[in-house]
């Protein structure tokens, strides 16, 4: 292989590391279409070459825009799970905003612990933290990758290593980077239609591509992306409100909650990636997005015989509440009956009482509120790069650039109630719950150089600077969303139900700025020994520095066979929000639906139960891995270990005990309120050991008169919970430890003549722990959770080329309607949840889903 060659790899690694673009001194000739050949490496299913960086020292996977569009999902969490195994994403019907935007795992850690860019920059994080994270994601902040839309993409570049001394934070898990397409003429428009074989869940997507030139020297690449997509349902009516019904209460519906996926409406997308030559080696760029969707999906059902702190008082009897304030006039009512409608104490003393108020005259069937949140997204980046000519820095090669990124979240309750009001609620039952706002700024300055200190080749030596602010801010609902009504002290709850509003003592911005520095040399020692150091000091104006190394390295043994291996250190730093969220959600504990409260971790009632300024979570990674080519043949095996210790989640719910209401006194305004209630918080608890292996394999052959490739990827992670904490339960325990299966793989066959082309991908999934969302593990005998075996489903597409302009094509993801695994029908669960299957699964419960499509290309 060509000196040439090794260098643009090794630039190229150097530029992967650095978050910049293809190496800026490698542009014309031979090299550059080598290195175009690198960076086109694709992924499992591609039909195009092997996916790994055969010239990496740390494993890199390159998922080609193309093949993420041949995924039957709309949705880029969707589409990265189908074609990178050590990726795992799940379906979250009930779970507040987290419903609109999904937490990920790469490598079995939370989704803050995986570093997101967009053409080599920070991608700014969601507003939106999963309260219901499924364990190892409780309380994660990460990016919203689903609004990237895949027509936009000319690759995404998966790095599978810690990389925090290059990066920062977040980097423990491994680094995505998201490619924009920067063709400067050309493009598409597709249609595409698809349903689940359930015939719900309908989804229409159009969107389109164009590039176009920007005066003679420079480019614009647009694209767009417009989606609809309908609700599904996997419910069963629960048996109390079936119980309802046959006691004649015709108010109940059917079901009485609906569990499935959210409906999503007005999802609009809007990308530009803007280049420039300036002359002299240098490039202007800018490129960013605007992104806004409507999502609506549904609550637990309110049964008006036994929800505590609307219709009972917690003790088997009706809630009964004073307009006038005389609680002693209306006594609550014992409930003695299936329909207390019917009751002559209900008719005489609340049916036919102006003064007494119940809220079964409100929703004689019971409620269930409904969940809405309004998603924006907004960022830009500009820059400039190029080779300085002259100066001190002559030679060097730099990048300089700045950006700005925003995602706003805003909630509306609706069929619901603040229970403290009343009878004097809102005409419409509505509620705007309040808003989550992040923002976040940067500042970046790389600069790169060939040094000669007399090896064969010159010595990358890389160095820059950054700076980041980062805000979250809370902005209040309206008044009766949060309102403290007068029947707050006759025991009924306060607030908007399911999802209590920001009050003004919740709304704020916080912030948070750092400063880094480092530095990263790639040198090969001989002609076959690659060595690489990194080194990364960074300042937080909250909890202080913290200076992280990684050491790579990569040796040649003959044409086809290599070894590599990498060590570093690393942390992620706890999120603005983290640190400073209020939020109240409903949560299901010990079958009973209640109120839990999250608080920052140094509010008084957080610290009265053991909260503390939060710190970084602190890794050590270690890997190693092989590296062999043959011909059409290649395939990669890496071990890894990843150690993080200081752990950040959301502890588990901790209830308010009188002695907590007794020590709060004069420190928290009203603590009695919270008496019998439940609150969380963030807290560093527990440490972890991530261990696993990956492989990936590519074959390429003439088969059937025709190309065909052979992929095959493997990915086995197991993590063990080495210390658990004060806050860590056996359950999260156990959830952390099984809940996402510790192997994983896929196989596909793609197959191209000149006028079609297919692909096969077989998907397994090994055994993992089932579970709902929030209940605990002491209940799994009565049907909460349980292990589940390994499964398989098949994914198919096949596309025809009516001429060269248009495409023909018609997929399936679970073609096979592969079932996720059903709750136990004689357990807990099943009633309370109102749903058929676990919804902690690795794939899709909604199961098999088709489309259509057709694409104009230009």
């Amino acid at each position: 292989m060509s000196i040439k060659f090794r260098t643009g790899t090794l630039a190229l690694a150097v530029g992967l590391a650095l978050g910049t673009s293809a190496p800026l001194y490698a542009a014309e000739g031979t090299t550059a279409k080598k290195e175009k050949d690198v960076e086109r490496i694709a992924v499992v299913g591609s039909r195009s070459a092997p996916r790994s960086v055969a010239e990496s020292p740390v494993p890199v996977d390159i998922v080609g825009g193309d093949e993420l569009g041949k995924n039957a999902s709309s949705d880029m969490l969707d589409m990265l799970q189908g074609a990178i195994p050590s990726f795992n994403v799940r379906q979250q019907p009930i779970s507040d905003a987290a419903s609109f935007i999904r937490p990920v795992n790469l490598r079995g850690l939370s989704s803050d612990s995986t570093l997101i860019l967009l053409n080599g920059k920070r991608r700014h994080r969601a507003s939106v933290l999963a309260f219901q994270g499924g364990g190892v994601n409780d309380g994660a902040q990460g990016p919203d990758i689903s609004v990237i839309p895949s027509v936009a993409l000319k690759q995404v570049e998966v790095l599978r290593d810690g990389a925090a001394a290059q990066y920062g934070s977040d980097a423990i898990a491994g680094v995505m980077n998201f490619v924009l397409k920067d063709d400067a003429d050309g493009g598409s428009l597709s249609v595409k239609q698809g349903e689940y074989y359930e015939g719900d869940g309908s989804s229409t997507i159009v969107d389109g591509n164009i590039g176009l030139p920007f005066t003679k020297d420079g480019s614009v690449n647009l694209s767009f992306q417009l989606k609809e997509a309908d609700a599904t349902s996997r419910s069963v009516q629960r048996p109390d409100a079936q119980g309802l019904i046959d006691a004649g209460n015709t108010a109940v519906g059917s079901p009485a909650m609906t569990w499935g996926n959210p409906e999503i409406k007005d999802d609009i997308t809007l990308f530009a990636n803007v280049k420039l030559d300036l002359g002299n080696d240098k490039e202007f760029y800018m490129f960013g997005n605007y992104s806004d969707r409507t999502g609506k999906g549904g609550y637990y059902y309110r049964n008006p015989q036994d929800r505590g702190g609307v219709f009972t008082d917690g003790n088997g009897d009706l809630l009964v509440g004073a307009m006038d304030g005389n609680a002693a006039a209306c006594p609550n009512i014992a409930i003695t009956s299936a329909n207390v409608l019917t009751q002559p104490d209900y008719i005489a003393n609340v049916a036919n009482n102006d003064n007494c108020w119940a809220f079964n005259e409100l929703f004689p069937g019971g409620y269930t509120p409904q969940f809405t949140g309004d998603i924006n997204d907004t960022s830009l980046v500009m820059g400039t790069k190029g080779e300085i000519k002259e100066g001190f820095l002559e030679g060097f090669f730099f990048d300089v650039s700045g950006s700005v990124g925003r995602n706003k979240s805003t909630y509306t309750l609706a069929n619901t109630v603040n229970p403290s009001m009343g009878a004097n609620q809102p005409m419409d039952n509505s509620f705007e719950a309040g808003s989550y706002i992040q923002l976040e700024k940067g500042f970046n300055l790389d600069l790169s150089k060939g040094v000669d200190v007399g090896l064969d080749e010159p010595m990358n030596v890389a160095t820059g600077l950054e700076w980041r602010q980062e805000s979250f801010e809370i902005v209040s609902g309206e008044e009766a969303s949060w309102k403290q009504g007068p029947l707050a002290t006759q025991g009924f709850s306060v607030g908007s139900h399911g999802f209590a509003g920001f009050s003004p003592e919740a709304q704020g911005v916080n912030k948070r700025q750092s400063i880094a520095a480092y530095v990263d040399v790639e040198a090969y020692l001989t002609e076959d020994f690659l060595l690489g150091a990194a080194l990364r000091y960074e300042d937080f104006t909250s909890f202080g520095n913290t200076t992280n190394y990684k050491l790579t390295a990569q040796y040649k043994i003959n044409d086809n066979f290599s070894l590599r291996g990498s060590h570093s250190t690393g942390f992620r730093a706890p999120t603005v929000g983290q640190a400073n969220v209020v939020n109240t959600q409903t949560s299901l504990v010990s079958g009973e639906l209640i109120q839990s409260a999250t608080f920052p971790p140094t509010h008084p009632v957080s610290l009265q139960k053991g909260g503390s300024e939060l710190n970084p979570e602190e890794s050590k990674s270690f890997a190693a891995g092989l590296v062999y080519q043959d011909g059409d043949f290649f395939m990669t095996v890496d071990a890894y270990t990843i150690e993080v210790t200081d752990r950040l989640a959301q502890t588990d719910k901790l209830p308010i005990t009188q002695a907590d209401v007794n020590a709060l006194q004069g420190v928290y305004p009203s603590p009695e309120l919270l008496l019998g209630g439940q609150i969380t918080f963030f807290a560093n608890d527990f440490d972890t050991t991530t261990q696993g292996v990956d492989v990936v394999a590519n074959y390429a052959m003439d088969l059937f008169e025709g190309d065909t490739k052979f992929s095959l990827a493997y990915n086995y992670n197991a993590t063990d919970v080495d210390d658990p904490g004060s806050f860590t339960t056996g359950f999260k325990v156990r959830r952390l430890e099984e809940g996402i299966p510790e192997h994983r793989a896929t196989f596909t066959m793609a197959q191209s003549w000149d006028s079609v082309s297919m692909f096969v991908r077989a998907n397994y999934f090994g055994e993992w722990f089932a579970t709902h969302a929030d209940e605990p593990d002491e209940f799994s005998d009565y049907g909460w959770s349980e292990t589940v075996g390994s499964s398989f489903t098949v994914d198919a597409s096949v596309s025809y080329f009516v001429n060269e302009s248009i495409t023909l094509s018609v997929g399936a993801n679970n073609i096979f309607n592969t079932k996720a695994q059903e709750l136990q029908k004689d357990g807990g669960a099943y009633g309370v949840v109102s749903g058929v299957y676990y919804e902690s699964g690795p794939f899709d419960y909604n199961g098999g889903f088709y489309y259509v499509k057709a694409t104009y290309n230009f």
